[in-house]
């Protein structure tokens, strides 16, 4: 009889979670990934062929790192939401862009993921970086997605991956027990930090991510194992009209 999984949490304790690690979270990031984190994301923003005069997303942006990519990229003419259910995890950015000046207006919105408020077909490009994972209903948030975006654009899906070697998965393993456990001990963030190796568990394989694209309308889904294998980015576009 195998072992019983942790039940999933609710969208109050992802919320929650956020909100307690927002003064942390880049620091923590920075550590974890060795600086890697932002290589990943500036490809993740090039996937979403984000342009000059653009109208983008960043969702489930966090303190906002793909939301002054995606506007250094959009420039004057172009325009940035970056969304969050996270209200202090807003805070954190909204503070960012008052110590760094853009050209580019970023318009910071709390919201779910499931239910945005953008309209319909409104968004050149978007950008999803660490939040699928934490969705409670990915193919609701995916076919969400699809519906603000206008035909023709693309955006680009940044997570964890499920590691494609049996040598890469004990790396990983590896990585979240002697780092990231610690680590988060370190800054009092045990509890927090401990729901990262269930929820990779959880987490939909890059095969069934293009399956569950293509479910919510998607016309093309690519995934993309990038960093070894142990991170991939989900690019998906749709040429229709939503209907």
């Amino acid at each position: 009889m195998g072992l019983a999984q942790p039940p999933s949490p609710t969208a109050a304790d992802i919320q929650g979670l956020f909100d307690r690690i927002a003064p942390v979270y880049d620091s923590l990031n920075e550590r974890l990934s060795f600086g890697l984190h932002r290589v990943w994301k500036r490809m993740a923003v090039r996937w979403s062929a984000a342009a000059p005069g653009h109208t983008a997303l960043d969702l489930c942006c966090g303190s906002g790192d793909l939301a002054f990519m995606l506007a250094q990229v959009v420039g004057a003419t172009g325009q940035v939401y970056g969304v969050d259910f996270s209200a202090a995890q807003l805070v954190v950015a909204a503070e960012r862009c008052r110590r760094t000046p853009l050209a580019t207006p970023i318009h910071w919105v709390q919201a779910d993921a499931l239910d945005l408020p953008l309209a319909t077909a409104s968004i050149d490009a978007a950008t999803l970086s660490y939040g699928l994972r934490n969705l409670t209903d990915i193919a609701q948030g995916l076919a969400e997605l699809r519906r603000v975006l206008k035909p023709g654009a693309k955006a680009a899906i940044l997570d964890f991956n499920h590691p494609p070697t049996a040598l890469t998965a004990q790396f990983q393993r590896w990585y979240l027990e002697t780092l990231v456990v610690p680590t988060a001990r370190d800054m009092g963030l045990t509890d927090e930090y401990a729901y990262i190796g269930p929820s990779l568990d959880r987490f939909p394989t890059g095969a069934e991510q293009v399956r569950l694209a293509h479910q919510a309308g998607f016309d093309q889904a690519i995934h993309y194992p990038i960093a070894a294998g142990l991170m991939g980015v989900l690019v998906v576009s749709n040429c229709h009209d939503w209907g």
